[in-house]
Formats: structure tokens, C-alpha cells, sequence
């Protein structure tokens, strides 16, 4: 048992932690919250534990965390529980064993652990170690879903950037996820000179604590108060957005937010009829009136306002103010979620899971409740996990997106198996490192994702992870051509083609592919071209050859180039394009001079 003085250390860590702007402060806070832990604060240990797995302040080390998580897990600590099924499903730092892992979870579950619940719930959906089985799946995601929606409702819930390393190789900083600091200086100054649309934008951001910058409600007042001097309506309406919600910059007023609804919505607003909607649907400030929140709300939903739709679907699925009518509210609550409106793919999942006003899916329900689980607290990692890996913590990038990949999360497994490939990462044993990206791959591939399905194409072509199996490549790059129009695999399927590797040996098909590789992407134009010219001069050879009477095979044996030694047809390729260059270089200097 913890001691009161280890509470109030804890307490006062956590209190730092929470305010803190520095890795000073951090890290002060970090002393605290293990001095409580040393008293056996069992709060403390998880966030210690939890510091030392993720490396939060440069602080990881990996066994320390295992036994910490260990000491927890009999304490009856679901975190904990949560943590070594992880670590157990990647073997990282703890034997590799899917079995152990499952029987973890499946106690952090039922201790109440919400990770593992969206853990399982992926795992039952797509049948990883378990029978796939829809409806238990559908029960796991409902109970995190929930959750979700209920912190949603309160106002929580802000989407996180998710920075696609495998499309970002060279330039980090360079992304329209993150702001880099230097435009956000640029925006800055161009805000101070007068630029309203500017100066909205970085209220927005502020206001939200978008794009990697920190929320600060003092900085969101001071630009919206600005562009709204200057006659900004979208100003007006977050104005009165603040003092609505209530925040430090802006205490809680309805009569501030009634007048600033009020000014942006006799401009024509959506945002600003939607707060006077809001005002009158719950009662602040106002007497609660149905009607009137029906006409705003209506007016906002016209001008395309994804709240405002939601809104109108609640009223028409609950019956506020007017006779139910699901067919309206699936209209409405559809409409808000083309935009990504969370509460209304969660009503949209709601209907489907329960066969409300819809014919019942438990596959539509579950990819909707899936969705809005993908808004929880956790998906913060994303951007830790983002900063660690710029700044150069391999590990701790990694060990932050393997989490997130193992809550189901597409973009974190391409990013891991991104991270695990490029062989920087220590955290886990090399010889694991090529299956696991694999399996990585392969689970973003079946959640769409188009370059992860071309690399396991890759994989199986060359062996990484696996034994080389040219069927299997040919059979993953189609799928890549056929579903996703990839040029890259267009291009791979025609080599494959033009060369009979796994596949029957096409020269039309091949030539077909690479016309479709070249006008499919530009950056696949002059690859492309350059195979076509070593194709068909290669193919030309053969044809001068056979009207000599000289056969391929006499051809290829004075040259010692043998069909079974693919790696020696890669260098003739090479050696055929190098050619094909030199010429064209001569031919454009002749027609110069």
C-alpha cells in the first residue's frame, strides 16, 4: 500500500507533467512520479513503467519496464496486463509468443483495460491468432466506442496528424501533417500584417492544438479576436464557439456566445447558426426551444455544416422536438460522416449494429465503431512517436507505433514495418526483423493500403522474411494493379511478364503493363520508357538472331548467360539500358550539331 506522501507525489508529478513546456520540467516531474513509485504508489509505477517502455524525456529502457510491468500485473494492474501482452505479441524484450499475449489482453480487458478491448476487437475482426468472429468483435469495439462517444459529447476527441513515414523518406520536416516551425513563423508574421484568413486559420489551430502545435486557448482568443475586428464571421462564430465551451482565455458566458453566434450568423454563418442552434436545443441562456434549434440548425446543415447535419440527425434518431424518423436521421447522420463527423459515424455504427432504420451489418457497424475508436487519447502516440523518430530515438518511434499498429491502426503498421526495415531499430532481434515487417505489411495491405501491398510483393520476390516465391509476388502485385491502379506494381507485374518469372513469360502483356505503369504516374514515364527500349531491342536481337539462324540458346551460352541465373539477366538489363542511353546521347548530340 502507498503512503499519503507517495499520493502527494504523485499528485504533484502528474500536476507538472501536465503543464509542463519543457523536457526540464518533464523531467522533474519524471523524479516525483518515481519517488512515489519507489513507495509502491501503484498509479506511479504504470506511469513510470509506462515512461520507461516509450522512452517519454529520453528515459527508456526496456527491462526496467518489463519488471515494473510484471510487479504491476500481480498487483492486478490492467495497464500492466495491456503492456506484456504487447510486448509479448512483437518479443520485445520478453519471448515472442502470440498465446501469452492473447491470455493477457484478454485479462486487461476484463479489468477494464480499454487498449486491450480495441486490441481484441481488431483481432477477432480480422482473425489474428483467433477465429474471426464479427460479433464478438462488434462487442469489444461497442464497449470502446462508447467510451469514445462519451468523452466526444463532453468535447473531447481532437483528430491527431498521422505522418506517413514510407511516403516522407527524405525530407521529415517537409509535411502538410505537421507545421514546420519556420512556416509557422511565416504565418505568424503574415497574420500580424493583417491577413485575416491567416490569422483564422491559426486560431483554429491553436484553438485545437493542430498540426504538432501545442493548444493554447490565449493565442486561439488573440488571432480570433482580430480577424473578427476585421469582420471575420468564421471568427465571430469560434469566439462564441469558446465562450460557449468555456476555457481559461475565455470563461464559460452564454451571453458572450450568444451575442458572437448571434454577429457571425446574421452574416450567413454555418458556424455561427449552428451555435445559436446549440444555444436553443440545450437551453443556454436561452429557454429551451426545439423549434428554433430545428430552424438553425436546418439553415447550417443547407450551407453544409457537418455539426449541423449530425445535429439534425440526433434530433430525428431521439425524437427532440419532433416525431422520430430514422430514415431522416440515417440521411443526416450519413451526410455529417462524408466529412468525418465522430459522433455521427458512431450513430451510423449504432444503427447498423442494432438493424435500426438499416438493414442490420456487423461489418459496417464495426468498420464505423473501428473508426471512432481510432479517436481516443492514444492516438497522441502518433505524434511522440513522430518527434522520436525525426529526432532520431529509433527505438522509442517504434516502440510507440508498434503499440498503435497492434490496436489496429493502418498507418502505424506501415510505419513500423517502415521503421523495422530500415534495420535502425535495436528494440528487436534481427533475425525477427524481416518476418515482422512482413506481417506488418500485410495487415496494413488488407486495410487498403496500396505501397503496403506492393512491398509484399517485394518481399516475396526477393526473399525478405520469407522463402522467394515469384507466384506469390506476380499474385500480390495484381492484386496492387487491380485494386489500387499502383504503378509501381504495374510496372514489377511487367518485368515479372517479360521475363516468365512466376508467371508465363508475355511479352504483349508486359509491353500493356509498362504503357499502364507510364501513363498511371509520371514519376513511372521514363523508367518505364527505358524498359520498353530494352525490351523491344532485346526482342529485336532475337528476331536478327533467328534469321541468322542462330538460336538463343547457342547466343546466350557463348555469352555464359544462362536463363536459370536471373541474378546475371538483371546485369544484362542494366548493361542494355546503359546501351540504349549511349545512343539516344549520341543521336540528340548528332542532331544538335
Amino acid at each position: 500500500m502507498f503512503t499519503d506522501e507517495g499520493d502527494q507525489l504523485f499528485k504533484m508529478g502528474m500536476k507538472i507533467l501536465q503543464q509542463s513546456k519543457s523536457q526540464k520540467q518533464k523531467a522533474e516531474a519524471y523524479i516525483l512520479l518515481a519517488k512515489a513509485a519507489d513507495m509502491g504508489h501503484l498509479k506511479a509505477m504504470e506511469k513510470v513503467a509506462d515512461a520507461l517502455l516509450f522512452g517519454n524525456s529520453g528515459m527508456q529502457n526496456v527491462p526496467a519496464a518489463i519488471q515494473l510491468y510484471k510487479s504491476l500485473a500481480k498487483e492486478g494492474s490492467y495497464k500492466a496486463q495491456n503492456a506484456l501482452g504487447f510486448l509479448s505479441s512483437y518479443g520485445i524484450g520478453m519471448e515472442y509468443n502470440q498465446a501469452k499475449a492473447l491470455i493477457y489482453y484478454t485479462f486487461g480487458s476484463a479489468g477494464g483495460s480499454i487498449m486491450s478491448q480495441m486490441i481484441l476487437g481488431y483481432r477477432y475482426f480480422s482473425g489474428i491468432n483467433v477465429l474471426q468472429d464479427c460479433e464478438v468483435a462488434l462487442r469489444y469495439y461497442k464497449k470502446v466506442a462508447d467510451y469514445i462517444a462519451d468523452n466526444l459529447e463532453k468535447g473531447g476527441g481532437i483528430p491527431v496528424e498521422k505522418v506517413r513515414l514510407a511516403e516522407r523518406p527524405e525530407n521529415l520536416s517537409s509535411n502538410s501533417e505537421i507545421l514546420d516551425w519556420e512556416i509557422y513563423q511565416y504565418y505568424r508574421f503574415l497574420a500580424e500584417r493583417g491577413d485575416v484568413q491567416i490569422q483564422v486559420s491559426l486560431g483554429q489551430l491553436h484553438l485545437m492544438g493542430r498540426k504538432g502545435l501545442a493548444q493554447d486557448y490565449y493565442k486561439a482568443l488573440y488571432y480570433f479576436l482580430k480577424a473578427a475586428k476585421a469582420g471575420s464571421a468564421n471568427a465571430m462564430a469560434f469566439i462564441g464557439k469558446m465562450y460557449l465551451d468555456g476555457n481559461d482565455a475565455a470563461p464559460q458566458n452564454n451571453a458572450t456566445a450568444f451575442k458572437y453566434f448571434s454577429m457571425a450568423a446574421r452574416k450567413g454563418n454555418a458556424i455561427g447558426l449552428h451555435g445559436l442552434g446549440l444555444l436553443y436545443f440545450y437551453g443556454k441562456g436561452v429557454p429551451v426551444n426545439y423549434t428554433e434549434a430545428l430552424k438553425y440548425f436546418r439553415k447550417a446543415a443547407e450551407k453544409g455544416w457537418p455539426n449541423a447535419q449530425f445535429q439534425l440527425g440526433f434530433m430525428y434518431y431521439s425524437g427532440f422536438g419532433l416525431w422520430k424518423d430514422y430514415k431522416l436521421a440515417f440521411k443526416y447522420f450519413y451526410l455529417a460522416s462524408q466529412s468525418g463527423q465522430p459522433l455521427a459515424i458512431y450513430y451510423l455504427a449504432e444503427m447498423y449494429a442494432t438493424g435500426t432504420g438499416v438493414l442490420r451489418s456487423c461489418r459496417a457497424a464495426v468498420e464505423l465503431y473501428k473508426g471512432v475508436c481510432e479517436l481516443g487519447h492514444w492516438a497522441e502516440k502518433f505524434l511522440t512517436a513522430y518527434f522520436a523518430y525525426k529526432d532520431g530515438d529509433i527505438d522509442a518511434s517504434l516502440v510507440q507505433y508498434a503499440l498503435l499498429a497492434e490496436m489496429g491502426y493502418e498507418v502505424a503498421q506501415s510505419n513500423s514495418a517502415f521503421i523495422l526495415e530500415s534495420k535502425k531499430a535495436k528494440v528487436i532481434e534481427k533475425a525477427k526483423v524481416y518476418p515482422m515487417a512482413l506481417l506488418l505489411w500485410n495487415r496494413a495491405a488488407i486495410q487498403g493500403n496500396a505501397f503496403a501491398r506492393v512491398k509484399i510483393g517485394d518481399y516475396y520476390y526477393y526473399g525478405y522474411g520469407t522463402k522467394k516465391d515469384y507466384q506469390a509476388a506476380a499474385t500480390h502485385y495484381s492484386i496492387a494493379v487491380d485494386k489500387h491502379q499502383s504503378a509501381q506494381a504495374m510496372f514489377n507485374l511487367a518485368y515479372m511478364h517479360e521475363h516468365g518469372l512466376g508467371i508465363a513469360k508475355d511479352i504483349h502483356m508486359a509491353r500493356r503493363l509498362y504503357d499502364m505503369a507510364a501513363q498511371t504516374s509520371p514519376d513511372a514515364h521514363l523508367p518505364a520508357l527505358f524498359a520498353l527500349l530494352k525490351m523491344e531491342t532485346l526482342h529485336l536481337l532475337q528476331d536478327v538472331l533467328f534469321l541468322n539462324n542462330v538460336s538463343c540458346e547457342q547466343f546466350t551460352t557463348s555469352w555464359k548467360w544462362t536463363e536459370s541465373d536471373h541474378t546475371l539477366s538483371l546485369y544484362w538489363d542494366v548493361l542494355a539500358i546503359v546501351l540504349i542511353v549511349a545512343v539516344l546521347i549520341v543521336l540528340l548530340r548528332n542532331h544538335v550539331g
